[in-house]
């Protein structure tokens, strides 16, 4: 009786397997590890974007980790997945709010919810500390940057808290003003700007200039941070980004740059934020401000 109960629960956990579904996008990306974009059977309403071979990651070379949560409180990274699957090529494990895109177009289905940031958060956890996952061990659980997109962004502030949070990216995106609260959309979080005081890590504003719908609560927030490292990068596309560009466009170079110096103290990338006359401000349409905490970052 017990071999043929063990029998019926493998193969319902091979029909589970097989009946996730997986993508390859732009040939895996552009870093050394190429990607592919993923549903996993033991998270539900989430896409994780990682390197296809996990064989080099280890002790010695963690895979740092991107929540990201989605413009539009769209429950599904179907605008952001070449941005993603970028940076996942380049040795991170990123795991998205919502359903898997299997192809570029809008998902109609109902809004994302915060919670979802914190259930990818538990997830990667659970699967470094799980000798049966693929990512046992694999998995830096220090190095978690909360991310997301407008409305996603929105999500990111309002988990903002969440002290196994080390780093924060919030793009074209920004807490509402009293004054302006009325025109955000219905069912997305609206946190006060109180909240700002809940950040405990450093911070990235990556907005798209001041066609942003987004700008001045972005830059509003940004001049509110005192308490921790943070600055504003904008580059003059508007509040799309360029996240669907190829391999994530401008936002993707910026936002990888931002990640490698802060999780893997790349020199290089570094440079990108450090000194009066950084590599961002010499970047074709990219500017940069920076609180006075800012430089207290290595």
């Amino acid at each position: 009786m017990k071999t043929i109960f063990t029998t019926i629960l493998l193969c319902f956990a091979t029909l589970a397997m097989a009946q996730t579904k997986s993508l390859i996008v732009e040939e895996g990306g552009t870093g050394a590890y190429k990607a592919i974009m993923k549903e996993e059977a033991s998270l539900k309403a989430h896409t994780v974007f990682v390197p296809q071979d996990l064989a080099p990651f280890g002790k010695k070379n963690l895979l740092p980790v991107l929540v990201w949560g989605n413009g539009a409180c769209t429950d599904s990274p179907w605008e952001h997945f070449k941005f993603l699957n970028e940076i996942a090529s380049h040795g991170y494990i990123v795991v998205a709010t919502g359903y898997i895109p299997m192809k570029e177009e809008p998902y109609h289905g109902p809004m994302s919810t915060t919670q979802q940031q914190i259930e990818s958060i538990d997830w990667v956890i659970a699967q470094n500390a799980d000798p049966a996952s693929p990512y046992y061990q694999k998995i830096d659980v220090k190095k978690i940057c909360a991310a997301g997109m407008s409305c996603g962004g929105l999500q990111t502030l309002y988990n903002c808290a969440d002290p196994r949070i080390s780093l924060l990216m919030i793009c074209n995106s920004g807490l509402f003003k009293v004054e302006n609260e009325m025109t955000a959309v219905g069912g997305m979080p609206m946190p006060k700007k109180s909240k700002l005081n809940e950040i405990h890590a450093p911070i990235i504003y990556i907005l798209g200039g001041k066609e942003d719908i987004a700008y001045e609560n972005g830059m509003d927030d940004f001049h509110l941070i005192s308490h921790v490292p943070a600055c504003a990068t904008n580059f003059p596309v508007g509040h799309g980004g360029t996240y669907r560009q190829p391999h994530g466009g401008e936002f993707s170079v910026v936002a990888l740059a931002w990640l490698d110096w802060q999780f893997k103290g790349d020199k290089k990338a570094a440079k990108m934020f450090k000194g009066d006359k950084c590599g961002l401000s010499k970047r074709d349409g990219w500017t940069i401000e920076k609180n006075k905490m800012f430089s207290k970052l290595k």
